[in-house]
């Protein structure tokens, strides 16, 4: 088993791929570089070959389907997972497995730091620092980087990670695990640089970021699901209040109930009110269960703390 493994998962990469499996062998001279190429139609296979990287095919499509074939068959102390853009700083690498090492740390972040616009649209920016401020609101605030695709992660990380994400909101779901079991992590500031020539971006700014803005709810609801199902019974017990208001005061005055409809409506909403309470505390129990699982399943695994 190797003390590191490097990961990275490409798609039509050959613009840049060499360059950064070259980078990553100087920075990490000790470690094995794995491409796990997913259905590229250009030369990435030929190059990373050449390059001297092992090669892993992954036919499923899908950033998801990659990271999790990665997880599952790669053994190795600490991983270091990285798009093959040539984006991120193969520099800073050393220093985050040093730190995840040294500190016992689970996931370390590669948070990204550039002056280039073309490198971070200032629209990337701001709908990454929206997402992570819509998860840290709900699972913690100890992460600065939501979508970063640079960290190192540690064995009993990625062997207790049940990875369902397919496509690019794989980090946010990476993210989640650590925050969600109380995992500890750290983040160390990189550079991030613009593509070069020839490189294209397999990132659809509007469409993505609606993925993962989806993917974010539905990991409140499964793992924070008392608090979504509370918001959603107040939300019709307002709408029940506002509407069956009027209807109470005039039964009180007259005797009379003289709206009937407007009486049902309000009744059913407050049963579906009642409802969604009850859903909620019934899957809390259930999410309550595969956090201990989860939680048993990371434990199976030492902590490589000193």
């Amino acid at each position: 088993m190797s003390p590191v493994a490097v990961l990275i998962p490409c798609y039509n990469e050959s613009a840049t791929i060499g360059d950064v499996i070259k980078s990553f062998k100087a920075a990490l001279p000790d470690a094995d570089i794995y491409v796990f190429d997913n259905n590229s139609t250009d030369d990435t296979v030929l190059l990373a070959r050449q390059a001297g990287a092992i090669l892993r095919r992954v036919t499923l499509q899908g950033k998801g389907y990659v990271v999790s074939r990665m997880f599952a068959d790669i053994e190795a102390d600490f991983y270091v997972l990285v798009d093959g853009d040539a984006t991120y700083e193969a520099a800073a690498a050393p220093l985050m497995v040093t730190l995840a090492r040294e500190n016992g740390l689970d996931m370390v972040t590669g948070v990204r730091v550039t002056d280039q616009k073309a490198a971070y649209r200032p629209g990337h920016v701001l709908g990454n620092r929206m997402l992570t401020r819509c998860v840290t609101t709900v699972f913690g605030n100890q992460i600065s980087d939501l979508l970063s695709g640079y960290r190192v992660l540690s064995r009993r990380y990625v062997k207790s990670f049940p990875i369902i994400s397919k496509g690019f909101e794989v980090e946010t779901f990476l993210s989640v695990h650590a925050l969600e079991l109380a995992m500890p992590i750290g983040e160390v500031t990189t550079r991030y640089v613009e593509r070069p020539t020839g490189s294209v971006s397999k990132l659809h700014t509007y469409r993505d970021g609606f993925r993962i803005l989806i993917t974010i709810i539905n990991l409140a609801k499964l793992e924070r699901p008392l608090l979504c199902f509370f918001i959603i019974s107040a939300m019709f017990f307002c709408m029940a209040l506002f509407l069956g208001g009027p209807v109470i005061l005039d039964y009180f005055q007259t005797g009379l109930v003289p709206r009937f409809p407007t009486a049902i409506l309000a009744a059913g909403l407050i049963i579906l009110s009642a409802l969604s309470v009850t859903c909620g505390l019934i899957m809390d129990m259930i999410a309550t269960g595969r956090r201990e699982a989860k939680r048993l399943a990371y434990l199976r695994f030492p902590s490589f703390w000193p």
